[in-house]
């Protein structure tokens, strides 16, 4: 008797080897340039993508060329070379090359979008003289970005699949999504999966299916309310307060700090247009001088948010914007990451040691300051208490983040060698490495069931083999007694 029992899958013929997409992140303050590897043979399979390559392009985002459109790719030339050489040369036609603009661009368009294309064709003209495939340059919403950021976040993380007993690609049992917390320059995102009875009547709840699962996700972006466009807001804010000083103070940047703004750079953005002055000049000067004062400092930063537009609702984060409660773990990336980096934090740490951080950083004059970063940079290190302040209000005042809660939000920068950003969830979703449904990750049977039948039949086997045992250890003797009785009456 002969049992078989078989769980088939088909696999396309592919050529061994690798493959190569290519991911241009142009944020509102830089581009990033990312290449992502996987084996050829499972080009159609899942979980085998990963980040080979980075390269940070020098100079500032892609929407600050609107007044020179031609010399926006010029700055991707470094970083190009770099790539071409990282890629066999065999594998340029092959390799398909994407570029996504985020909220720099977004805010371009809403302000010049005759600029915001002539910069889009410059590059698309740019890359059509690349030796790769090029596909598309295109600007991406923000609810996109937020959609591509959570994909990535759980695709790292092995939320979406796992290998089974069988080397298959399987859902993860009972595994459960994380939510992602994404601060670029110009803009934020929060995304996650919500209660399965939240109201669909709101474009900020969506269904995404991906492998054959349907998730009900939550998704918000709040333009302007990026890193540096909130700083822009905030410096706006503290001129109301002075009509004819040409030198001000500013509560979040450190003691023995100043600077020198022009109101082009404060007021010149679309996000702070509504508050310039009577008689804005954009050669002007403005002298800020810092005053290292912590508590000034978070109070003046909650003026950045509308908190009483919610009229108390609990299922409201700010300005108005519903939000489902959050609940789960978070992955917080980009300028979260990097401003709890500066205080020496990452990882999972309760509120009270951010706060402890953020007091302590903020109380610190400017010559200190070098000596208490890993890596300094003017730019970066007079901001660093605005952006703690910031965050705080943020995560807890807006988002609803508490004491409790709080642990659970993970300030990460990467998983393995891959960077968390929307880029690697883009790629994935324009180069169909990540369906809605894919026969080669589906058992026939759920796993479950494939090993109670995979143990019935064993067991059925066994008893089968123990029967035969017995059947032969019986005749066996069967066979012993007449041969024996055999030679009692031959003796007779």
């Amino acid at each position: 008797m002969a049992i078989t029992l078989i769980q088939t899958h088909q696999k396309e013929v592919l050529f061994p080897g690798p493959k190569y997409g290519i991911v241009l992140d142009a944020g509102s303050s830089r581009t990033t340039i990312y290449v992502y590897q996987w084996p050829a043979e499972k080009a159609n399979n899942t979980g085998v993508v990963s980040q080979s390559f980075k390269c940070n392009v020098k100079g500032s985002g892609i929407s600050n060329y609107a007044e020179n459109p031609q010399d926006a790719p010029k700055a991707f030339e470094d970083c190009m070379q770099k790539v071409k050489g990282h890629i066999p040369v065999s594998l340029h036609g092959s390799t398909c090359v994407y570029l996504g603009a985020t909220a720099g661009m977004r805010l371009l368009r809403l302000q010049n979008e005759t600029a915001a294309n002539e910069v889009l064709e410059s590059i698309e003209n740019y890359f059509k003289s690349q030796p790769f495939d090029f596909r598309d340059a295109q600007i991406i919403s923000g609810q996109e970005e937020g959609i591509y950021g959570w994909i990535t976040a759980n695709y790292l993380m092995g939320n979406f699949l796992e290998k089974s007993l069988w080397h298959m690609w399987v859902h993860p049992s009972g595994k459960e999504t994380t939510g992602a917390l994404d601060l670029g320059g110009a803009s934020t995102q929060i995304s996650f999966a919500a209660e399965e009875k939240v109201g669909l009547n709101t474009s900020d709840i969506m269904k995404v299916t991906l492998y054959g699962y349907e998730y009900t996700l939550y998704t918000h972006s709040f333009q302007c309310y990026g890193r540096n466009e909130a700083e822009k807001r905030f410096l706006a804010t503290l001129l109301q307060d002075y009509t004819t000083e040409t030198t001000l103070t500013n509560p979040c940047y450190p003691q023995n700090y100043i600077t020198t703004f022009t109101e082009a750079q404060v007021f010149g953005s679309l996000c702070t247009e509504d508050l310039r002055p009577e008689r804005y000049n954009p050669n002007n000067t403005i002298t800020f001088e810092g005053t290292g004062d912590p508590s000034l400092c978070r109070e003046k930063v909650a003026s950045l948010f509308n908190f009483s537009a919610c009229h108390d609702h609990e299922a409201c984060s700010f300005d108005g914007v519903y939000q489902p409660r959050v609940k789960g773990s978070f992955v917080a990336f980009a300028g979260f990451y990097y401003t709890a980096n500066a205080f020496n934090l990452s990882g999972s740490f309760s509120l009270h040691a951010f706060n402890l951080s953020t007091w302590n950083f903020c109380s610190k004059n400017w010559n200190q300051l070098p000596l208490l970063l890993p890596q300094f940079d003017e730019q970066y290190a007079r901001s660093y208490c605005f952006s703690a302040h910031y965050i705080y209000h943020l995560l807890v005042s807006g988002y609803k983040f508490t004491e409790e809660s709080w642990p659970q939000i993970h300030f990460k920068k990467e998983v393995g060698n891959s960077s968390i950003a929307w880029s690697l969830g883009y790629m994935l979703s324009l180069t169909n490495q990540i369906p809605a449904e894919s026969p080669l990750i589906r058992l026939p049977i759920k796993p479950s069931a494939f090993v109670g039948t995979l143990a019935f039949f064993a067991a059925v086997a066994l008893l089968c083999l123990t029967y035969l045992v017995y059947l032969c250890v019986l005749s066996r003797n069967q066979r012993r007694s007449q041969h024996a009785l055999d030679n009692m009456v031959d003796s007779e």
